[in-house]
């Protein structure tokens, strides 16, 4: 991965482009801050998007919450 200040990238903008061609990442930034990535090219069909990736389940023992309020509500009553 390589960093890469704007104004250099805008005035190198090829070479950068070949290199990202041959696998390297270039982050941009600006102001000492990052605004940009520029990766190399993946089919975007094969990849699965981040919120279809496996994550993590949490379950809990006991009622669920819609159960809970109205056995709350109906006590209240």
């Amino acid at each position: 991965m390589k960093t890469v200040n704007f104004t250099d990238f805008r005035k190198k903008a090829s070479s950068f482009i070949t290199e990202v061609e041959h696998g390297e990442t270039i982050i941009l930034v600006r102001r000492g801050k990052p605004i940009a990535e520029v990766v190399p090219f993946t089919d975007r069909h094969t990849r699965t998007p981040s919120w279809k990736e496996p994550g993590i389940h949490l379950q809990i023992s006991g009622a669920d919450l819609s159960s809970a309020i109205v056995e709350d509500r109906e006590a209240e009553s």
